[in-house]
């Protein structure tokens, strides 16, 4: 099961990238915040601070990945071609 599904593309969450260092990705919903940590790190080469999930209405489920001090989300947005 593919945990880390699609990032999210919107204006607030480009402001999120710049701002406070963090990531938004759809994820699976099944997918532990453990989960998405070691997935994320493995695929970007980055350390993880925090993760925070929402579930949303559609049954789809949301993670707020927070880069670790030292690396850059906006870095991982190039990867991802966001900005």
């Amino acid at each position: 099961m593919p945990v880390l599904k699609h990032p999210i593309a919107t204006e607030k969450a480009i402001g999120l990238i710049t701002k406070n260092n963090v990531v938004v990705y759809m994820i699976d919903p099944r997918a532990t915040k453990n989960d998405v940590k070691k997935e994320f790190e493995r695929v970007f080469s980055v350390k993880v601070q925090s993760v925070h999930t929402a579930n949303m209405p559609n049954n789809t489920r949301k993670a707020f990945i927070k880069v670790a001090k030292g690396f850059n989300a906006s870095d991982v947005a190039m990867k991802l071609k966001l900005v």
